[in-house]
């Protein structure tokens, strides 16, 4: 089981609310670059095949590819062995439970989803991550979840 202790020998730091807004805009970016590179293949194929017929299928297909894609790209990678998006592995911080230990991609995707309460409160579930204890934002509160800084424990 991948654990570090919480509270253990070395003190555990916190990600702190800027680290994560900047890992959230890599992973923005990340997921629009190949969300358009996917959209663009798409909509060249169909645009080919079916012409300006195919326009708002081309937009509804790519939309929910986006959709479909973030839902995918968030809990498969905070609960892989990294423990961390692409963006957080570049700030250095991970995803853990409570306890310190890997997430499972259910309680991943539970926090993906949960970030839809983060967003609808007006952001201010995200800007909890600058005032709470833990620096949990409210998806993270409702997801059991932390976000670290550290590499993940390797057993």
């Amino acid at each position: 089981m991948d654990t570090f202790v919480l509270g253990g020998p070395a003190p555990v730091e916190y990600a702190g609310f800027w680290r994560r807004a900047v890992a959230l805009i890599v992973d923005a970016i990340v997921v629009s670059v190949v969300g358009a590179v996917i959209g663009f293949m798409i909509g060249f194929v169909l645009g080919l095949l079916f012409g300006a017929r195919a326009t708002p299928v081309i937009s509804s297909i790519t939309g929910l590819l986006g959709w479909i894609g973030g839902m995918l790209y968030y809990p498969a990678m905070e609960s892989s062995a990294s423990q961390a998006t692409l963006g957080k592995q570049l700030i250095g911080i991970i995803v853990t439970d409570e306890r310190g230990a890997r997430i499972s991609f259910s309680r991943a995707l539970g926090r993906y989803f949960a970030k839809f309460l983060s967003a609808v409160t007006l952001l201010i579930g995200y800007l909890m991550a600058a005032f709470t204890s833990r620096k949990q934002a409210l998806h993270d509160i409702a997801a059991g979840t932390v976000v670290v800084v550290g590499k993940p424990a390797t057993n």
